[in-house]
């Protein structure tokens, strides 16, 4: 059977993408040793807006950690994010307000103290459902560890709103707290 096609092997494939590259786990050790050990959250702003804004305390670039990337995302009142997809599974941990996520058509509802998780190759977007308050959540991927393995693909489907959602124009994202009893 040589010229078996692939299509219609009864053979068990495995597939698997090669990584390669220097690599010296000593050196990654001494490097993630000297990195800081705590972030301090005041001193990185929440950016983009007007609807949704994000503060990343470990992120991909800055090389922190080689699985997570962790950030808070604040939705002004009534507002929303672009509706996207990844390859990265995510959890939303709601820290403050009330809101919902739309995941591949499906409306899910939440509340302050709960999760929301967003599966791989979700496509999904986030709501505030309060048209008055703000509400937060504390979102932990793993990012990091898809682009290592080179599993990029992300998608914009709908982008970011330009416009503050109605009643919140003039809306300022809470930058510096002084509860941080959510």
């Amino acid at each position: 059977m040589a010229d078996e096609s692939h299509h219609y092997s009864t053979k068990d494939r495995t597939f698997l993408r090669a990584i390669a590259g220097e690599y010296s786990l000593k050196d990654e050790l001494e490097r993630l040793r000297s990195a800081p050990r705590v972030i301090k959250g005041t001193k990185i702003k929440l950016k983009d807006g007007p609807q949704s804004f994000s503060r990343h305390y470990v992120e991909p670039p800055d090389g922190l950690t080689q699985t997570l990337h962790i950030h808070l995302e604040e939705y002004a009142p009534g507002g929303r994010n672009g509706k996207h997809g990844h390859v990265n599974e995510a959890a939303f941990y709601i820290l403050d307000g009330i809101g919902y996520e739309i995941h591949d058509g499906i409306r899910y509802d939440w509340k302050a103290g709960d999760v929301a998780v967003v599966h791989s190759n979700c496509v999904h977007q986030h709501f505030n459902a309060d048209p008055h308050k703000p509400a937060r959540a504390l979102v932990i991927k793993s990012k990091p560890m898809y682009m290592f393995m080179n599993m990029l693909f992300q998608k914009r489907v709908i982008s970011r709103p330009k416009e503050p959602a109605p009643g919140a124009e003039g809306y300022e994202p809470r930058q510096l707290e002084d509860d941080y009893n959510h």
